[in-house]
């Protein structure tokens, strides 16, 4: 990923923090022998240090990969956004169109997970994020409703080594431009501006 130095995260604490309150992401893993690389769209449970947990099922593609190497990418995009060039200037005639998003990536080494408590510990973790209120049956390795499930999936513990961090929301424009940007695209509406524009205006302000 490309990160020209207008566009990097400030610090540590921007990305954690736009990362705190996002769970869906993709695995990237080199394709074994050659092969192109596997992909896997997830939710996962990222503990804001150094640790993502997930669980797929057994005939999951990335197994493979995985064994054959352990090295992975857990990338996350979202507030994204078309810019057309004439918000960029002014003028419908002028000007360059771009993409807005922000992109966090994390480099992982990936630890499979086999055992049952092991694998039901990673399930308890996240049902306690996704479903905090605890509407849920007993998780555990030996009974309850979810324990007959377990030999069909595998646990992952993602160790994370290295984060990249992209928010690409024209950092280098002018005050007028990004004020006229934000207007238009509180006026367009589409999926994804309001989000945009949240982390314009939030960069702007220097937050």
């Amino acid at each position: 990923m490309l990160i020209h130095p207008w566009d990097a995260a400030r610090d540590d604490d921007e990305w954690r923090t736009w990362l705190a309150t996002r769970d869906f992401g993709q695995i990237a893993a080199n394709g074994p022998d050659g092969g192109p690389p596997v992909v896997v769209p997830t939710h996962f449970l990222y503990d804001g240090a150094a640790e993502v947990l997930l669980h797929l099922a057994r005939p999951n593609p990335l197994w493979t990969a995985i064994e054959a190497d352990p090295v992975v990418l857990l990338t996350v995009h979202d507030d994204y956004a078309y810019i057309p060039g004439g918000w960029r200037t002014g003028s419908p005639e002028t000007g360059v169109p771009t993409s807005y998003y922000a992109s966090v990536q994390l480099t992982c080494r990936a630890e499979i997970v086999d055992d049952a408590e092991g694998k039901a510990e990673i399930l308890r973790r996240q049902l306690a994020h996704f479903q905090p209120d605890g509407a849920h049956g007993v998780v555990a390795a030996g009974e309850g409703p979810y324990h007959r499930q377990l030999p069909g999936l595998r646990g992952l513990r993602l160790a994370v080594t290295e984060v990249r961090a992209k928010f690409k929301y024209d950092g280098r424009r002018t005050v007028e431009d990004l004020e006229r940007i934000a207007g238009m695209l509180a006026e367009r509406g589409r999926p994804g501006d309001a989000g945009a524009r949240e982390q314009q205006l939030r960069r702007m302000a220097g937050q």
